[in-house]
This record gives C-alpha cells, structure tokens and sequence, in this order.
C-alpha cells in the first residue's frame, strides 16, 4: 500500500498551543474516552515509587473512572486517549493489539534524510547491557513498523512525519537512530540533551547582554503526536483528533527555518 495513504499532510504550521508548561489540554470527553492533549515533561502514569505528579493522577482527580490504553514518554508531548469504564477499555486496547489506531508523530532528526519517505521494519526489545534503554533486537525482539516522510528539510536537521503501526517502548527513537538519525534532541539516544541557538547561528550568536549562560531553546525529546485515529468503543465513529506542535518546539523550528536552511 502506498504510504501516502498512511501519511496525510499534518500541517506543520498549526497555531502554537497557549497552555501553560505541564498543563493537560481535555481535547474530547463523553461517557466513554478522553483525549488529553500531554505537555512535555509529565508522565502519563505514576512512576514505580509512585512520588512523581502524573497525567492518570491528573485525570483521577477530576474523573471517576480513568483507564490508561497508551503511553508517551514523559518528554514526548501530545496526544492521549484514555477509557472511563471497563467495556470502553476493552474495545479500545484491542484496537490497539490489532494496529488498527493511526497515531502520527513529529519528529526532529539529527541530519538530512536522503529518502524523501521510507518504512523501518525492526524488532524493539529490552537493551542487553543498560536498563531502561530499547535496541534493535533480532532475537527475542517484537516486530515493530515505523513509516515516515520528510516534512521539512534544514542544513543539518529534517523534521519528519511520522506513522508507527505498533506502539513499542521508544520506537520511534530507536528506528531512527537505528539507521544513523537520532532524533535531534535525544538525552538517551541521540547527541545531545538540549538544543542551544549558538549550534546553527555559529559566529553569528551574541547572548543577551547581561546574561551569563545561554538558555536552551529546547530541553526535551524532538517529538510531538500530533495526530491520532480511532474508532469510537460506543458509536464505532471513526474519530480523528490533533494537537498542533507546542511553542518550544516551534521555537526551535523557527530558528532552524531562519539560520539553518
């Protein structure tokens, strides 16, 4: 099948969301799910000691019922869906398992793309040697399929949209780096932790005049789900949502559009 199919334009010109950092968005409610809009830096659900503020938590307190039917890393900001009764949960988680839901990402990659689209078909499993990091696994690895297309290209960076047709730990950041382009800000896998204006400006950087340390323009993950596809549990409506790409992340495009193209 043609990955046109799979990749309608994302509109990498949305409006800047105006909410404030770690602030969810409720995008949709009714009886059945919710779609939250996830700020960077946030979990989605506690971690194991349980200590840190979370997005379920959130929810909890505003919801009765709240059902956790996926993730996105805590440094990866946008869209979440999220059952409010059992019956809701089931449809929706086996959607999941089946691959049926669309969830479309974008994603800031360290270098120049030199294929305008492209599929990563690797299996993801546990890293053999350090915890908390994934690998390109070929035994005992879960099959897991990426598609991707170039958005935008820069000097040094592509901006990309992506598909990914399974939902495995880190997937995107491990396919990518799998071929030789980490995403562009990546503590874990890719080169750096944060992105800094002097990288593309070079000689052309001044830091304001009474500042002593230059400030990042962007801290966290160079990736955003921007898009997401589903059947509704009740009516089977299938139901479409998107979050446009948050102002630390247009930050840095604008800045790459205006010194590193």
């Amino acid at each position: 099948m043609a990955l046109a199919n799979f990749l309608p334009r994302l509109g990498i010109f949305a409006a800047i969301l105006n909410s404030n950092y770690l602030k969810p968005e409720i995008l949709f409610e009714d009886e059945q799910i919710l779609v939250v809009n996830k700020p960077a830096g946030l979990l989605t659900i506690p971690d194991r000691a349980g200590l840190q503020t979370s997005l379920l938590k959130w929810l909890q307190q505003r919801y009765d019922n709240v059902y956790t039917v996926h993730r996105l890393d805590r440094e990866t900001s946008g869209l979440l869906c999220f059952a409010r009764n059992e019956a809701a949960h089931r449809h929706l988680s086996i959607q999941f398992e089946k691959h049926t839901v669309d969830k479309f990402y974008f994603a800031l990659i360290d270098g120049i793309l030199h294929h305008e689209e492209g599929e990563i078909d690797k299996p993801i499993g546990e890293h053999p040697t350090i915890s908390g990091k994934m690998a390109i696994v070929h035994q005992g690895g879960k099959p897991s399929l990426t598609f991707y297309r170039v958005a935008e290209r820069f000097k040094h960076f592509t901006l990309a949209e992506v598909l990914i047709k399974t939902g495995r730990t880190h997937q995107i950041r491990v396919h990518f780096n799998s071929i030789g382009y980490p995403l562009a800000v990546d503590a874990l896998y890719g080169r750096r932790a944060a992105f800094f204006l002097s990288e593309i400006k070079g000689r052309n950087y001044k830091s304001g005049k009474f500042s002593e340390e230059e400030r990042a323009i962007m801290e966290r993950t160079s990736l955003h789900a921007a898009r997401l596809r589903l059947d509704h549990p009740v009516s089977l409506e299938r139901l479409e949502f998107k979050s446009p790409i948050p102002k630390d992340f247009q930050a840095l495009l604008t800045q790459l559009r205006k010194w590193g193209g």
